[in-house]
């Protein structure tokens, strides 16, 4: 019966992907009717930029090789196709730029990580208790994610000039506050802290929520068993976070290397030191002359490779742990 069950599986997952779309849309036709809009949609503003952007990256276009209407004058395309030639410049090191944007942008976007989620975690902690005020403390956390970013960041650049708050209460305690909007490492400090304070609501209300669906029973058990406090964290919080803990890690990654606002708005492309590479595509794009469009789609491109590949990584490595905690 075993081996019955276990060819029929075989057979199933032989099939051609034509045939399971088909079988699909004749079970869920309504559901295929009603993503029809948002695909399409999707395919207009993401799939043909995205396509457009690919092939730019394997040409030489530029601002002054591309076609243009100036008046009742039409100017044609004369760029050419170069084939890999821009990723080849780009990843030898050829302008000297694009390493060390990734390695920035990996430091920035570990560190943004790492600290906005245990500073989310502890708070769903404590808002997570029997408190006065429970609700007061939620409403003031959550502001800094409900206020629009851009409003966020030109406070954060009124705070940190150089006669700002931050400096004024530094020269309070006999501290000579740094230059945070010019001196490269406190541009960088800036910019995780500035991040921090924008995304750290999002973290805390996606734990609050999961640790509100871990049963009470477990924490009583351990309780029963002389579990302490850290040891309940540990064995008991911890794994009841790890489907929310994955999810919001896995967004919080893709946000933040592609965290184009925070880096834009704070230094503008002016800051060489504490671009990303988002920011630096940008740049290659409208930030100098001629623009170079091939190089930043391939940079573009380059940087969906890296999330494609890290998030493909990432969910192996979840589905091992997951098949390995059930063994």
């Amino acid at each position: 019966m075993t081996t019955v069950v276990q060819g029929d599986a075989a057979r199933k997952n032989r099939r051609s992907l034509p045939s399971r779309l088909r079988q699909s849309y004749d079970r869920h036709w309504y559901a295929w009717a009603m993503c029809l809009p948002v695909a399409l949609v999707l395919g207009a503003i993401v799939g043909y930029p995205l396509v457009q952007g690919i092939y730019l990256s394997f040409t030489n276009a530029t601002s002054e090789n591309v076609g243009r209407t100036i008046g009742a004058n039409h100017i044609p395309d004369t760029y050419s196709w170069v084939g890999l030639k821009n990723y080849v410049d780009i990843l030898t090191g050829a302008n000297n730029q694009f390493w060390p944007h990734l390695v920035w942008t990996m430091v920035w976007t570990v560190a943004c990580v790492a600290l906005t989620y245990a500073l989310g975690l502890a708070l769903a902690v404590v808002l997570n208790r029997e408190m006065r005020a429970r609700g007061l403390y939620r409403m003031l956390l959550i502001l800094p994610w409900a206020v629009p970013t851009f409003v966020t960041i030109f406070a954060w650049r009124l705070i940190l000039a150089d006669d700002g708050a931050v400096n004024q209460i530094l020269h309070l305690v006999g501290i000579t506050g740094p230059s945070w909007l010019s001196d490269p490492l406190a541009q960088k400090a800036a910019a995780i802290g500035v991040n921090i304070w924008c995304g750290f609501p999002f973290i805390m209300i996606s734990l609050l929520g999961g640790l509100q669906a871990i049963p009470k029973e477990l924490y009583e058990a351990a309780g029963m068993d002389g579990a302490s406090p850290w040891q309940k964290f540990v064995n008991v919080t911890l794994p009841g976070l790890r489907p929310v803990s994955s999810t919001v890690i896995l967004l919080g990654v893709i946000w933040t290397f592609n965290q184009f606002n925070v880096i834009f708005l704070l230094f503008g492309t002016n800051s060489d030191s504490v671009q990303i590479l988002v920011t630096y595509a940008y740049k290659l794009f409208f930030g100098q002359q001629p623009q170079d469009y091939a190089s930043s789609a391939a940079v573009g491109i380059l940087c969906l490779s890296l999330l494609v590949v890290f998030t493909s990584v990432y969910r192996r490595w979840l589905k091992r742990n997951d098949e390995g905690a059930l063994r």
